[in-house]
Parts: structure tokens; C-alpha cells; sequence
């Protein structure tokens, strides 16, 4: 326990690193990043108050995840835990929201009446750019398309006290682990892949925009206590092996749904072999195995990346609390898996799913065997994966080495920094030149092809290509809206050396390639450094903070707007089972929330709950016909989109049910793709099995997310079948199904609803019962 430490305020100015340091005062380990948050702290010693509570009351050693998710327990006392069973009440330290999801998160907080946000919250503008020829170009144009959009944040913002960072600042990911992120935080943040925040020892949760309005509005924000996986690192990474491989590795062997419901818990004497930023890229697309979250024991390498963005008082300040921010000794895991870094190879995952693990050493003899494109059309690095100054100088060391024999890259090549501090230290360091000489594209610091902001010309539309890319999704026309483009993962120096050879069917670490006067050479491992030399260079200020009281400012938004429509309050349940739901749809395979709410051009309308309606389901495949958006109107026997006819069936007063196979929901924790079956009359989700953010999705909006007891009865589902729901009484939910032939059946279905989770049930939707609770 710290006996003296100090009251820091940060004040992380982007034309320098100004750091103020106020009176000393006892027993108090609190640090304040005042540029950004006056009252926001760092109080370890509450957090240490909670773990010491809970590890009395559980009388055993406790893993680092449970250190920090414990000791942000609301009332550690009485709080009741079990991992893997009950609901866990937490205070959160902060929410980030990206621009997408950041439109419906602010509407539903201007619904819900109350003044100002209650903790430390940001907006930030990387969703919303297309790549199409250059950072800057790109950039002012998406200013120009997107004006509406944008003042409508900043200016939400500014009247709720919210930070804003505008477009062009950089990734949301990357900005907070620049700038907010730390040791022991808990932060949750408006995209799937907030658990990046791992990186810097805090317990970072992807959620929907609804769960985000619970923080801000100071309610104690539920989940499921956690069931925690051990991944043991030993051995050291060298040569060609790099961060990205051990998530890749991981992914191949948990598969897309091996992680839902733990958080992933590294440790072992592997993780001091790995930079701060490259343990985020791992925690990064733990995304991808559907962990609530991944998390890194505190060391040396994020002490030193603390120092490095301004705030080494922070880094001595957890030095104090080291013991809080590693895991005790002896402590218990659900499951272990041990890597040995000495042996791990490269490897590329996909096409189509993260999970499909390959060795790069195999990934052309794999591509032929199944008719894979071997010809490389595009190589893509950046993203908030890895876009790190690390990967960027690992990437451009390659580059360099292939410049030096008078080689270019044989695909086109494209460069993403994940911020504008980025983008300006490697511009001042020369490795924009080296990436842009070798015929790559310096995008803007944004998102881009990895959610589908990408105007792609180089190939039609159904033409079969392959690309490779250092992103973490690879869905099916995820990137380019292409459902015949094969999408390959891997780290950013695999990414480079195909680009340069131009084919799949290269092994770096084996194989030669030809120089421009005839020589055949073996490009050198990728070699560059954690950190910048020189330090960080911030570029552009980009931050807009709110002032201290905004609730004379008007947000703005126009009954005319195609991009932004303020919400009316859903229906309240009527207290009667639901009778006689049709079958919308019943879906076929794989359905993540890009198939349930597309992503690419439909970005425009997430603050439109209307509009984005009219992607619902889209890319769903109908059992019925193998069909995309193609289903059967019952009413009129007639076939047409998917939304059509749930617009139609709810103007006749007809609701539905959407059936579907198992980890449905997975990947982008997009709200949207709870909001739109709600909107257009859909009451019941019936599947094998939910992914985890999606299904606490669809109970914040009302829905009833249900899984089949015996996943066989998946198939006794008729697409013409109606569906009644019995029991909603004492919510022990069953079903009657009749069909078209005017038989009946039954079936046992599952649930997962709490007490307070029913309620929301209950009162139409969580915002409505956040309404009640306010009279």
C-alpha cells in the first residue's frame, strides 16, 4: 500500500506534453487527466479496498481479470459471485464511443432527459471515412459528406460533456490507449474491439451504444461475472513471429465462440518478450473468438509506453500498486492454454472467418488444394489492430530492403495509420516515404477497409480475388462488399512481404525473391523499434473538450434529416404471451451483425433508425432457398427483402420471430442489428446460441433473445411456421408452434434474463425502464 504518492494533472497538450504536478498528499493514489476531465481519477486504493473485500469473502487467490473487474464491484460486500452464473453491478471508470455507434448512443441519452454524463466520456470520428485515393483527399470530403453528422457529435458533446475527437484524429482504439487507457482501468466502449485497452493492463468491454447510456447516466452497469481463460506465453518471440501470430494461433485453436463468456488472461514468462502495443493487437481481436475481453499483467513495457505518451506519473503510480495490477500467485483459471513463443510460426487466417489458422509456410499449397486465388491483388496494413510505430517500422523495413534490390510491391498496396500521432512521427521518420516509395497508399487515420469504408475499383463485383490484410475481421465482403473477394488476416510484415512477392504462395522466412538486375535474395526478418526515439511527435490538435456547463447549447436535429431521427419510446410489454408469431426468417449458417445490419454504405444512417432499417437481415441466408434477402411474404405469398416484409407484416399488425443457427450476433457490437427488429415489429430471436454482446443487445431493446434447449429443434422450425411464446408471466418461456397443415407442437426454450433484465422486458426496452425509474 502506497503510504505518499501525488495528485497528478495531466494536461496533454498536442503541440507538446505539458505535465503539472499539485500538492503532494498522503495515502492517496489518485491521478487526474484534467486536459481531457477534471474529476476523473485514478484511485487504486479503491480498487484495492474492493479486491482486499473479495478475496476475504472468497477466501482464495484471484486472477488479475478478477482483480479488476472486482474491484469495481458497486457494493463488494453483498455482491453475489460466481464466475460463469451471476450478474456482477460495476462502475466503469469511463466510455468511448466511436462515430457510427456514438449517433445512436447520443440519441438514446438525449431520450433519456438527463443533464450531463456521470463518468469521463469521448466521441471519436474514424467510422465515417471512405478510402478512396489518399489520406487528405479522403478526409475532406468525408468532412464535407458527413457535416451534419459531425456537428450533430460535437455538438451533443459539448451540451453532455462529452470529449470529442474530430475526424482525422485517428482510430478509437488507438486513441485510447494513447490517452486513456492504463493499468486496472475499466473502460467500455461503443465497438467490438475495445478489449485493445488490454494492452495497457485494463479491462477494456466492447458494448452497445444502450449499455454505454447506462454508464453515462451513473447506473451500475451489468455483467455476467466472467469465466477467465489462461493463455500461458513462454519462450520468446524472434525473427518473422510477431504479436498478431499469437491471436491467430489462439483463434485457430478456441474457434469464433470458444471465448463468449470468459476473458482472456495472459501471463507466463512469454508476455515481457512483447511491446505495449503489440499486447493490445493481441487483445485487440481476442474480439474474434468472442472473449468479453483480453487483458496483459502490468510490466515494463507498458511503463515504458506510458512514459512515452506523456504519463509517467501514472506509470509510478502503478508501480506502487504493482501487486493489484498482476495476478496472485496460485490464482485458478476456467481453462489454460500454453504457447511457446519459441516455437511459433507465422500464420494468415481465413478466407472468409478469423478462426481458419494456417502456418504461412502451408498457406499456398492450401490455397491451391481449394481453389483460393493465389494472385495477391492488395495488401492492406494499418487498422486498429496494427497500426502501431512498431508494426509501421517493422513494415517498412521490408520495404526498404526490397527498395534497396530495385523492387516495388507486385499488389497494390495500402498504408493506415491508426492516429494522427502516428501518421506525423512516421511521416518525420521517414517511413511513410520507404511505405509510400515501394508503391503504398497512405490512407487517412481511420478506419476504412477494415469496416468497409472502401471505394474498391480494381476488381468487379463477383470477380474472385484474393487480398491480405493486418485487420482482425474477414467476413464475407466485409472489406469491399465483394462476397467473391477471399480476405486474409495477418500481421502488417507478412501483409508487406506478399505484397512485394504478389502471391500467397510465398514463404518469407524460405524463399527467394528476383531483384531488378537478376539476383535472387531472401528478405531479412522485419526488424523496428517499440517506440519512437525522438518521442512522439502529437501532429494536429484534434480534440475538442467540452465546456463546463453546456445545458444552454441546443443540439440540433432537423424532421427533414435522411441521417438523423430522434427516437420514440418502444411499446411497452402488454403483460400477455405473444401469440401467433410468423416466421420472418429463418436463417442458415453463419450470421454475424454484418449480415443482421450491414456496414459499408449503410454507415450513413446509423443515426437513422428508419433508414438503416432497411438493411436489416440483408445478408442472411433464407433456409428456405439459399437465398440473400429473398423471403417468402406469408401474407400475400409472395417473395421480396427481408426488410419489405417485416415492414409489411408490421403495418398489419403481424409480429415475428427471426430463427437462427448458433453463435449468432458475432463480431461488431453494433446496437443497430438489436434496434431494427424492433423497429419493424420483431419481438422473439429464437437460435442455438448468442454471441455475448448481441444478445445483451437484445435485451436492452425490448426483444427476447431465446436459445433452444435441444439445438436439434432448430431443424423442426418450418419457414411458414407461427410461433406463440407462453409463460412470459413468470418468464419460464416455452413455445406452440402450429404450422401451415394446422398441426402443433412444443418445444423447451432457454433464457438467460435477470431480475433487473425482465424489467426491461417489461417496460418496452432499458431506456424506458431508465424513464420509470427517474418519476
Amino acid at each position: 500500500r502506497v503510504s505518499k504518492c501525488q495528485l497528478i494533472s495531466l494536461a496533454l497538450g498536442h503541440g507538446a506534453r505539458r505535465l503539472h504536478v499539485s500538492a503532494a498528499f498522503s495515502a492517496k493514489a489518485k491521478v487526474s487527466m484534467s486536459r481531457f476531465e477534471p474529476a476523473s481519477y485514478i484511485n487504486y486504493e479503491k480498487m484495492q479496498s474492493n479486491v482486499d473485500i473479495v478475496r476475504k469473502r472468497l477466501n482464495r487467490p484471484l486472477t488479475l481479470s478478477e482483480k479488476i473487474v472486482y474491484g469495481h464491484l458497486d457494493d463488494p460486500h453483498n455482491q453475489d459471485i460466481d464466475r460463469g452464473r451471476t450478474y456482477l453491478r460495476l462502475r466503469p471508470d469511463r466510455v468511448a464511443m466511436q462515430d457510427a455507434t456514438a449517433q445512436m448512443a447520443m440519441l438514446q441519452f438525449i431520450s433519456s432527459g438527463l443533464p450531463k454524463v456521470a463518468v469521463p466520456s469521448t466521441i471519436h470520428c474514424d467510422h465515417l471515412i471512405e478510402a478512396q485515393t489518399g489520406g487528405p483527399k479522403d478526409l475532406a470530403r468525408a468532412k464535407e459528406v458527413n457535416q451534419e453528422v459531425y456537428n450533430f457529435l460535437a455538438s451533443a458533446g459539448a451540451k453532455y460533456g462529452v470529449g470529442f475527437w474530430k475526424p482525422g484524429s485517428g482510430i478509437i482504439h488507438q486513441i485510447i490507449l494513447e490517452n486513456y487507457a492504463y493499468p486496472g482501468v475499466m473502460l467500455i466502449g461503443t465497438d467490438s474491439h475495445t478489449p485493445n485497452g488490454g494492452g495497457l493492463g485494463g479491462i477494456c468491454i466492447g458494448v452497445g451504444g444502450a449499455d454505454a447510456v447506462d454508464v453515462m447516466a451513473g447506473i451500475p452497469w451489468e455483467l455476467k461475472c466472467p469465466k477467465v481463460i489462461g493463455v500461458k506465453l513462454t519462450g520468446r518471440l524472434s525473427g518473422w513471429t510477431s504479436p498478431k501470430d499469437v491471436i491467430l494461433k489462439v483463434a485457430g485453436i478456441l474457434t469464433v465462440k470458444g471465448g463468449t463468456g470468459a476473458i482472456v488472461e495472459y501471463h507466463g514468462p512469454g508476455v515481457d518478450s512483447i511491446s505495449c502495443t503489440g499486447m493490445a493487437t493481441i487483445c485487440n481481436m481476442g474480439a474474434e473468438i468472442g472473449a468479453t475481453t483480453s487483458v496483459f499483467p502490468y510490466n515494463s513495457r507498458m511503463k515504458s509506453y506510458l512514459e512515452k505518451t506523456g504519463r509517467g506519473e501514472i506509470a509510478a503510480v502503478a508501480d506502487e500498486f504493482a501487486d493489484l495490477l498482476v495476478p496472485d500467485q496460485g490464482c485458478e483459471y476456467d481453462e489454460v492454454i500454453e504457447l511457446n513463443l519459441d516455437e511459433l510460426k507465422p500464420h494468415i487466417n481465413g478466407p472468409f472467418t478469423p478462426d481458419l489458422a494456417h502456418p504461412v509456410s502451408e498457406i499456398g499449397a492450401v490455397a491451391k488444394k481449394s481453389g483460393w486465388p493465389l494472385e495477391v491483388k492488395v495488401g492492406l496494413i494499418g487498422s486498429c489492430t496494427n497500426s502501431s510505430y512498431e508494426d509501421m517500422g517493422r513494415a517498412a523495413s521490408l520495404a526498404k530492403q526490397a527498395l534497396d534490390k530495385g523492387l516495388k510491391c507486385k499488389a497494390q498496396f495500402t498504408v493506415t495509420p491508426g492516429s494522427e500521432q502516428i501518421r506525423a512521427t512516421i511521416e518525420r521518420d521517414g517511413y511513410s516515404k520507404i511505405l509510400s516509395d515501394v508503391g503504398g497508399v497512405v490512407l487517412a487515420n481511420a478506419c476504412g477497409p477494415c469496416i468497409g469504408q472502401w471505394d474498391r475499383r480494381d476488381v468487379k463485383k463477383g470477380e474472385k480475388n484474393t487480398i491480405v490484410t493486418s485487420f482482425n475481421r474477414n467476413f464475407t465482403a466485409r472489406n469491399d462488399a465483394n462476397p467473391a473477394t477471399h480476405a486474409f488476416v495477418t500481421s502488417p510484415e507478412i501483409v508487406t512481404a506478399l505484397a512485394i512477392a504478389g502471391t500467397l504462395n510465398f514463404n518469407p522466412e524460405t524463399d527467394y525473391l528476383t531483384a531488378s538486375n537478376g539476383e535472387k535474395f531472401k528478405l531479412l526478418p522485419p526488424d523496428g523499434d517499440e517506440l519512437p526515439a525522438k518521442d512522439f511527435d502529437p501532429g494536429q490538435d484534434t480534440y475538442q473538450h467540452p465546456p463546463a456547463d453546456g445545458t444552454s447549447l441546443k443540439v440540433d436535429v432537423s424532421p427533414q434529416s435522411n441521417r438523423l431521427q430522434l427516437l420514440e419510446p418502444f411499446d411497452k410489454w402488454n403483460g400477455h404471451d405473444l401469440e401467433d408469431l410468423q416466421v420472418l426468417i429463418k436463417v442458415k449458417g453463419k450470421c454475424t451483425t454484418d449480415h443482421i445490419s450491414a456496414a459499408g454504405p449503410w454507415l450513413k444512417f446509423r443515426g437513422h433508425l428508419d433508414n438503416i432499417s432497411n438493411n436489416m437481415l440483408i445478408g442472411a441466408v433464407n433456409i428456405e432457398n439459399d437465398a440473400v434477402n429473398k423471403i417468402k411474404n406469408q401474407l400475400t405469398g409472395e417473395y421480396a427483402g427481408v426488410p419489405d416484409v417485416a415492414r409489411h407484416y408490421k403495418a398489419n399488425g403481424l409480429s415475428w420471430v427471426v430463427v437462427g443457427d448458433d453463435n449468432y450476433g458475432e463480431g461488431s457490437s453494433r446496437e443497430h442489428a438489436a434496434l431494427e427488429p424492433r423497429h419493424l415489429g420483431g419481438r422473439v430471436i429464437i437460435v442455438k446460441s448468442f454471441a455475448r454482446i448481441h444478445e445483451t443487445n437484445l435485451k436492452k431493446q425490448g426483444l427476447l433473445p431465446l436459445t433452444f434447449t435441444n439445438p436439434s429443434d432448430y431443424d423442426k422450425i418450418r419457414p411458414d411456421d407461427k410461433i406463440s411464446i407462453r409463460g412470459l408471466k413468470n418468464f419460464t418461456p416455452g413455445t406452440v408452434r402450429k404450422h401451415s397443415d394446422g398441426s402443433k407442437d412444443t418445444m423447451e426454450l432457454n433464457h438467460t434474463f435477470n431480475e433487473t433484465q425482465i424489467q426491461w422486458f417489461q417496460a418496452g426496452s432499458a431506456l424506458n425502464r431508465m424513464k420509470e425509474l427517474q418519476h
